[in-house]
């Protein structure tokens, strides 16, 4: 357990950190995350695209990477994620809800993500994430500033306050074209669904196609909700 000199110590060496990995390289963040933390620095993928992992594994072979199998994910979605383990050095950890869908249905009513989204992310998303990040010390995601206004003002490092973690953001200062360049450049494994207008993807029932003016206008369409709440 992090007491309260522990934590106070933690958000002082993440402040740092963040102050003087501002303009660092993505790899150089991973670096300084496995320099501090070594195994307990963990990668989350939704298996859109492969940058962050192949960032990872260059830095820590064979690192952990945890992928969330909500139940509601696109066929593409779990044939990325099927790919990542056979050609990725790192050790792929599908985690998944406590409840089945069916046995969601049978206990909150059918198609919960309809009528209550939130309750719907918060029970096979967060929850389930914040149960597989225990035993981490940090955890890091590709998350990027690009990605919403709501994301404009990502830290590099920051600390994770209610999961008591150090969280790195490698790639948040890479904009759309870097993100492509990287890929065309490495030859990496992309979700199928980029290249049919899906820009953001998440669970199918929640998921549609987007405009390049707005990569997130595609999830929860007709809805004010713009985040699951693992980055919240």
């Amino acid at each position: 357990m992090i007491t309260d000199v522990d934590e106070r110590a933690l958000r002082e060496q993440v402040a740092a950190a963040n102050r003087d990995l501002a303009e660092a390289d993505a790899l150089d963040v991973l670096r300084w995350g496995h320099d501090h933390f070594g195994g307990k620095l963990v990668v989350t993928s939704s298996m859109a695209d492969t940058v962050l992992i192949h960032l990872a594994e260059q830095v820590v072979p064979g690192i952990d990477v945890i992928f969330l199998d909500t139940g509601y994910h696109f066929a593409e979605t779990i044939g990325t994620r099927d790919a990542v383990a056979t050609v990725h050095n790192v050790n792929l950890i599908t985690i998944t809800p406590k409840q089945t869908v069916a046995e969601q249905d049978a206990e909150h009513g059918k198609d919960l993500f309809g009528r209550n989204p939130d309750q719907c992310c918060a029970l096979r998303k967060v929850a389930p994430l914040d149960e597989a990040l225990q035993g981490y010390a940090a955890w890091a995601s590709g998350i990027r500033r690009a990605d919403s206004p709501a994301r404009a003002n990502t830290p590099i490092v920051s600390w994770d306050h209610r999961r008591k973690l150090v969280r790195l953001a490698p790639i948040a200062r890479w904009t759309d074209d870097q993100i492509a360049s990287y890929i065309e450049e490495n030859g990496l494994l992309v979700n199928p669904l980029l290249d049919d207008g899906y820009t953001s993807i998440g669970c199918a029932p929640c998921t549609q196609r987007a405009s390049a003016d707005d990569p997130r206008a595609g999830r929860w369409a007709g809805l004010a909700k713009t985040e699951c709440g693992i980055h919240l």
